[in-house]
């Protein structure tokens, strides 16, 4: 197989711009588009990244031009970033219009760090509905609408902190929870979380941290909220919480045995996304 040829990597995203972004929308996020650009050797074009497309495509040449990459693929090779750069590649070969169809797991060849232009920031934007798979021309049938309904139905209500970076709040029927990528190497985090948990500050404001998701060599811690805890509500005491946490982060000195306890208990709550 062609995929055995690709060595795997455990951060596939790691010196793209907003990494915890691009795993954020790879793994908990339902519905969002972000941006990017390729370099000038592939052509400078706008790609719109996404969460997921249509019939489980990999990404769309849409008819009025525009590039969409979807993050959410059911198969892939050990590289992440060489699959979907194969994706992105072989959308901007086809002609507006056509859908890139899930095949065989490309082989060696170029990354997202060597397609896209780095100096292009990731700026994410949580959709309400899949409308946007799109052109703003198409003219919305009776059954393109059915279509993009019975998708929309799907999405759970999520929205993007803009107190802190790559954090969503999200709702899960009657529940509400925060879930928060970060950039730091996995163990830094652990220790972090472990230590705050100790001392009992790993919580903030009736938000009670639930365990963690651990994607693309990134973990995403979980807290869950108040009951009926909004958004906007949010925004101020995880600002709040953010020093007290980086703290945790910067802190290197070996766990004390409360520590060690703790951390010991958060690494039977993981849940490994792949």
């Amino acid at each position: 197989m062609a995929s055995a040829s690709v060595p795997f990597v455990l951060r596939p995203f790691e010196g793209l711009p907003g990494e915890p972004d691009w795993v954020a929308l790879k793994e908990v996020v339902p519905a969002a588009t972000a941006t990017a650009r390729t370099t000038a050797e592939h052509g400078s074009r706008e790609v719109l990244v996404t969460t997921v497309l249509p019939m489980g495509w990999p990404a769309l040449h849409r008819a009025d031009g525009v590039i969409l990459l979807a993050l959410q693929t059911t198969s892939g090779s050990g590289d992440a970033s060489r699959d979907l750069a194969a994706h992105l590649l072989a959308a901007i070969e086809v002609e507006p219009g056509t859908a890139v169809q899930p095949g065989a797991l490309p082989g060696p060849g170029p990354r997202l760090q060597d397609v896209l232009d780095l100096s292009v920031p990731f700026d994410v934007t949580v959709q309400p509905s899949f409308s946007y798979w799109l052109a703003p021309d198409t003219e919305m049938t009776t059954d393109l609408q059915g279509a993009i309904e019975e998708a929309d139905a799907g999405i759970i209500e999520t929205v993007r902190l803009t107190s802190v970076d790559s954090a969503y709040w999200a709702r899960l029927g009657s529940r509400e929870f925060l879930r928060w990528a970060q950039p730091h190497d996995e163990q830094q985090v652990l220790d972090a979380l472990a230590r705050l948990h100790a001392r009992r500050e790993s919580g903030f404001d009736d938000a009670k941290f639930v365990g963690y998701f651990r994607s693309s060599g990134l973990v995403v811690p979980v807290w869950e909220l108040a009951r009926g805890t909004e958004a906007e509500e949010l925004e101020k005491p995880v600002a709040e919480f953010a020093p007290r946490f980086e703290a945790a982060l910067a802190d290197t000195s070996p766990l004390d045995a409360n520590a060690r306890r703790a951390r010991a208990g958060l690494v039977a709550r993981q849940v490994t996304l792949r």
